[in-house]
């Protein structure tokens, strides 16, 4: 807990989030990480995006990063971009360098029967091809965000889908 009493967030990230310079446009620095894996979700495709999604499966394991130390206006900023096909949910993570969980928060897919949902997503083939496209795209939703000239969460959807919905699949 700062000073202020404020809590802190620790946010588990497994798509174009893992790529430090979106994260340092979104909140305007670069948060320290630990790379980290959750048990009991499947990362997925999704068709005409360039961002994956994450669902329940008793199976599966994710590896990502955890966003440490995220103030709250730092967390509306994810909740904003990440828009309203996720919903933030607490989850425990295994740090790669400590096998203690930790619980963490992270977006998941609302639509767990997405018929857009396909294959594994991966973020070393993802970042060559799509990276800074989604850069640019990013970087005009933070305009917005600063000019106040979006309406929210759903100004930042359609820019989303705008930019990636055009571009080719991941």
């Amino acid at each position: 807990m700062s000073s202020s009493g404020a809590q802190l967030h620790n946010v588990f990230v497994y798509g174009s989030f893992q790529e430090p310079s979106i994260v340092n446009i979104m909140l305007d620095r670069t948060p320290e990480t630990n790379s980290a894996t959750l048990p009991g979700f499947k990362r997925f495709r999704l068709k005409r995006r360039l961002y994956p999604c994450i669902v329940p499966s008793e199976t599966g394991e994710v590896h990502g990063k955890v966003l440490m130390g995220l103030n709250d206006e730092e967390l509306e900023t994810l909740d904003a971009v990440e828009g309203n096909e996720y919903e933030r949910v607490t989850v425990g993570v295994v740090p790669k360098d400590n096998s203690e969980k930790m619980n963490v928060e992270t977006y998941a897919w609302i639509n767990k029967d997405d018929p857009d949902m396909y294959g594994e997503w991966d973020f070393e083939e993802w970042k060559p091809l799509h990276a800074e496209t989604f850069l640019k795209t990013i970087k005009e939703i933070m305009e917005l965000k600063k000019n106040n000239q979006g309406k929210g969460v759903d100004d930042f959807t359609l820019i989303l889908h705008k930019y990636l919905s055009s571009a080719p699949s991941s």
